[in-house]
């Protein structure tokens, strides 16, 4: 029982701070495999002008935050935005705990 609630209290300050953190780098050699999967799949279809994909599970690939910023959600509600996300990354979400997504136009 205090294992899980450890666990999840970890999880919570990750997403926290992530939320409270600006990242701006791309890929990097430090990379999960999951998160290259997903930059690679919203690269292809949305052509991002910036994009952040992480990890936040502690690298077991439970947890991902994604922020991501295109000309493709010009003119769309947040939530057409983040519903576009969601279908692009159908199959890698039926294997994930959780996903955290941030939408902008740029």
């Amino acid at each position: 029982m205090f294992s899980l609630s450890r666990r999840c209290l970890q999880r919570t300050v990750q997403i926290r701070r992530f939320a409270a953190t600006s990242y701006v780098s791309n890929a990097d050699a430090t990379s999960t495999q999951g998160e290259q999967h997903i930059r690679a799949k919203l690269t292809e279809k949305f052509n991002p002008t910036s994009l952040q994909v992480q990890d936040i599970s502690g690298g077991c690939g439970d947890f991902y935050a994604i922020t991501i910023a295109s000309d493709a959600f010009k003119g769309l509600p947040m939530v057409k935005q983040h519903r576009l996300v969601t279908e692009t990354l159908k199959k890698e979400i039926e294997g994930i705990h959780g996903l955290q997504i941030q939408t902008r136009v740029e």
